[in-house]
């Protein structure tokens, strides 16, 4: 099974190339065009309930799409709704990662999508919810966000900080903290940093170059008003 990002940049497509007998699964409403010796059905990952933790507590589609090499090989084109830029992850069964709640694009059937809780004060202040998403396994897995994606490896005893709009993916190794971004209150809030992320290494972090809030704060300005 191959995963190849083409058309790369804002407008990224995952090309999953596939043997007869193998399957995939990936985000509802994914498929752009597949082979005529797959198929495509819904899935419901871990079951009724696990798909409905998913939807209620990450906003995640209910159902995964299985995208299956049935008569022979073939091959399939998925993206994501939104423009941006499509990463592919290798889990060894060593390390799982933790996801923002819009990330997931695809994986292999080793791969195992879950959802994470997140303590109260990460909950409130990063930007995710108190939901997030954990991936383990082993095998590959096509995340995708909003702007490009850019890989970052943490060292032992390493501290990376990261605005907290920023983050993709990142090592459920990683430990990291929420802060101000500043000392004081106002500076924080009117340098337009607000929280931030402190990361102690090991571990890689996946950020995305652009946010989605800070998008939308630009575009209000350029809207008429009542």
């Amino acid at each position: 099974m191959k995963f190849n990002v083409i058309t790369p940049g804002a407008f990224s497509t995952l090309q999953i190339e596939l043997e007869q007998g193998e399957s995939i699964k990936a985000e509802s409403g994914a498929m752009i065009t597949m082979s005529a010796t797959m198929d495509v059905e819904s899935k419901l990952e871990k079951g009724v309930l696990g798909g409905l933790t998913r939807k209620l507590l990450t906003g995640e589609s209910l159902f995964f799409q299985t995208l299956k090499a049935s008569r022979g090989a073939g091959d399939a084109l998925i993206a994501s709704s939104y423009p941006g830029e499509i990463a592919v992850l290798e889990l060894d069964d060593t390390e799982d990662y933790i996801l923002q709640k819009d990330g997931f694009l695809a994986a292999e059937e080793s791969v195992e999508v879950s959802t994470k809780a997140q303590n109260l004060t990460k909950g409130l202040f990063s930007g995710e919810g108190f939901f997030v998403m954990r991936l383990s396994g082993k095998g590959k897995v096509a995340i995708s966000t909003y702007g490009g994606i850019h890989k970052l490896t943490v060292a032992p005893g390493e501290t990376r900080i990261i605005d907290n709009s920023h983050m993709v993916a990142w090592s459920a190794n990683a430990t990291y903290k929420i802060e101000k971004a500043s000392k004081g209150w106002v500076s924080s809030f009117t340098s337009g940093e607000g929280f931030i992320c402190r990361f102690q290494g090991p571990g890689d972090i996946y950020i995305q170059t652009r946010n989605a809030p800070g998008f939308g704060s630009w575009m209000r300005q350029f809207l008429p008003t009542s």
